[in-house]
């Protein structure tokens, strides 16, 4: 029985350092995700608009991590992006929490094998995030709200981040089910008992 225990203990530990390299690793795709935005991307744009990578990683979290880690994450990026970025905090955190969200809801009750209903995602939840940080940025400042330009703004980013989605769908796909398989909570080691 000792030597039973013994091994779930082990198998335990190796899904538990798993676990956390992964979330280390989803850490240092963030970071490398922001020198993408502020120093390639600045480069690379059409009238100013760069694509939005971080809601397709928070999308991704919340679609294949589960258990809420999606909003936590997408909270903690977005409270980071917010100081570092001198905004007003809270409001990108709010908006990508609400994102791991959404990918979490979306995830139970849609497929993920379709590229075309991962890009429809991406493109919904792009829309989202943009509309929220442009009210939320028009009550701050008591701006005029300028729909028209608003509208291009959002059109451009939703197309490039359409293309980024479309291209690295494949990577997206593997990765998330293996990451989706390490969070799952299902795994029962049914051999041992």
């Amino acid at each position: 029985m000792k030597f039973d225990i013994a091994k779930i203990v082990i198998i335990f530990q190796r899904t538990t350092m798993k676990k956390t390299i992964t979330i280390l690793c989803l850490i240092l795709i963030f970071f490398l995700i922001y020198f993408l935005q502020a120093n390639f991307f600045t480069w690379f744009n059409i009238a100013g608009i760069m694509p939005n990578l971080y809601v397709i990683l928070v999308l991704f979290m919340g679609l294949f991590m589960k258990r809420k880690l999606g909003v936590v994450f997408g909270f903690a990026f977005g409270l980071y992006l917010d100081i570092i970025l001198g905004k007003t905090v809270g409001i990108s955190a709010f908006a990508l929490g609400a994102i791991g969200l959404i990918g979490e809801i979306l995830s139970k009750n849609f497929s993920k094998d379709s590229r075309f209903i991962v890009t429809l995602m991406v493109i919904i939840t792009t829309a989202i995030y943009e509309t929220v940080l442009y009210i939320f940025t028009m009550l701050r400042t008591e701006g005029t709200i300028e729909i028209l330009a608003f509208s291009k703004i959002l059109l451009v980013e939703l197309v490039f981040n359409t293309l980024i989605t479309i291209i690295i769908y494949p990577l997206i796909k593997k990765a998330g089910y293996y990451v989706e398989n390490l969070f799952d909570d299902k795994f029962i080691l049914t051999r041992y008992f």
